[in-house]
């Protein structure tokens, strides 16, 4: 999906400025030529990132921030470990809270610019073994319901994209007849495609739609979980 995101931006018009953990440097960095972008390796979990971030970018400045990591380790809740429901949190949640604070307290996201960060419907429905994964989704959307009206005085917005069940590596790991199942679950009985996703931020990162905020579009083919 995060390929998919700079590509569409990269296509708008936008120069872009890809972060992944320093393992996936390679990839990173394929990704970034193919679209004349840069790349930057950070670790978004580690305490000293927000500012390292800040920091890289703080004389170019930025104009649109996508929030996309996101990893699961589902278990139930009795068999789930404490490092498994914190990593989780971490990474999905509480990294884009604190890369935020380091951008809008050194003013490197411009007034006018654009915040979107990924959910999930499983952040709006819950979702059975994935109680880490759906707690930090909901809480994505409940960041963007309480920023909105913080940032507005800067004439920047907050919003998410909840995707539904779309064909990523992610979803590839997922037992054949679940996968199956969150495939028919909704009206067009298949899965999304990571360009759905990442047209929708798009749209959420242009100038049209400064009338948008706070709120959580949905790219779920209209899923019967959390209908």
């Amino acid at each position: 999906i995060g390929a998919a995101i700079a590509g569409v931006l990269a296509a708008d018009g936008a120069h872009v400025i890809g972060l992944d953990v320093p393992a996936a440097r390679d990839a990173l960095d394929a990704t970034m030529r193919q679209l004349n972008g840069t790349a930057l390796a950070f670790d978004i979990a580690a305490p000293e990132a927000p500012a390292q971030i800040a920091a890289a970018l703080d004389e170019l400045g930025v104009d649109i921030v996508v929030h996309n990591a996101g990893i699961t380790k589902d278990k139930t809740i009795a068999k789930m470990t404490d490092a498994a429901w914190q990593s989780v949190i971490d990474i999905n949640l509480s990294a884009q809270e604190r890369i935020d604070d380091a951008l809008l307290a050194g003013g490197i996201l411009r007034d006018g610019g654009r915040i979107v960060a990924v959910s999930s419907i499983s952040g709006i429905a819950g979702n059975p073994g994935q109680t880490n994964y759906a707690t930090s989704k909901a809480g994505v959307i409940g960041r963007v319901e309480s920023m909105a009206p913080r940032l507005s005085a800067r004439g920047i917005t907050i919003n998410a994209v909840a995707p539904g069940f779309i064909e990523t590596q992610m979803t590839a790991k997922i037992p054949l007849a679940i996968r199956e199942a969150g495939r028919r679950m909704n009206s067009m009985s298949q899965g999304g495609q990571p360009a759905d996703v990442a047209q929708t931020i798009a749209w959420l990162a242009q100038p049209g739609s400064a009338g948008v905020t706070g709120q959580v579009v949905r790219v779920c083919g209209q899923s019967l979980i959390g209908a």
